[in-house]
């Protein structure tokens, strides 16, 4: 493989609860009450459409993601990438051909705000695919084509790295492998039909 393409969240860096927790208390005060077991399904997607799946009238579901932002980024919590990446990350750089990009559901901005300066992992990565950049989303398979362009890469020698069913069912859908950070994923049991399912960071290197 020469061509990585990552998702981030689940899969690099560990925020599941820092989305999910707030979003449970903030559905709750507009009347929507769902259990912690029934947000997983919901991380990794666009907050749109986290929101739109629950049933949130799309009329109010800005000023609901606007609140469950503010409460995310109010908590000031620290996030931190999963053991091993950091080095993986750096190994994989260095490797001959090889190109990193990332593939997110995360808008433009958030991207540039809060995951560029915060992150050293961040210096890695040769260009980046945001929720901003194409129309439709995960699953959806234009983040993953999108990401393969960014690389200049060609689908044979390209992976996608993702945590959730809609990571890999975009993956497949664009006509590339797909490999389950199974040390990320909220709900592995979904990762069945990975081409590869990895344990540790570390495991990418065989892909080389």
């Amino acid at each position: 493989m020469k061509n990585f393409i990552f998702d981030l969240d689940g899969t690099l860096i560990d925020t599941m609860d820092m989305y999910l927790l707030p979003l449970q208390s903030v559905l709750a005060k507009h009347g929507y009450n769902i259990t912690h077991e029934e947000t997983k399904p919901l991380f990794g997607i666009t907050a749109a459409d986290a929101l739109g799946q629950i049933g949130v009238p799309e009329a109010d579901r800005q000023a609901i993601e606007d609140e469950w932002y503010k409460v995310v980024y109010a908590q000031n919590a620290t996030i931190n990438t999963f053991d091993g990446v950091d080095d993986t990350l750096a190994q994989l750089n260095d490797a001959d051909g090889v190109k990193l990009i990332v593939a997110t559901s995360k808008v433009r901005d958030e991207y540039e705000a809060e995951f560029i300066p915060k992150f050293e992992i961040a210096k890695y990565f040769s260009g980046a695919v945001t929720a901003s950049d194409t129309k439709n989303h995960k699953p959806a398979p234009d983040p993953i084509l999108a990401g393969i362009k960014e690389g200049n890469g060609i689908a044979e020698d390209s992976v996608y790295v993702g945590d959730t069913i809609n990571d890999m069912r975009a993956a497949h859908a664009a006509g590339i492998k797909f490999a389950g950070a199974m040390w990320g994923a909220a709900m592995p049991e979904r990762l069945a039909d990975a081409d590869y399912k990895l344990t540790h960071p570390s495991d990418l290197l065989k892909l080389l």
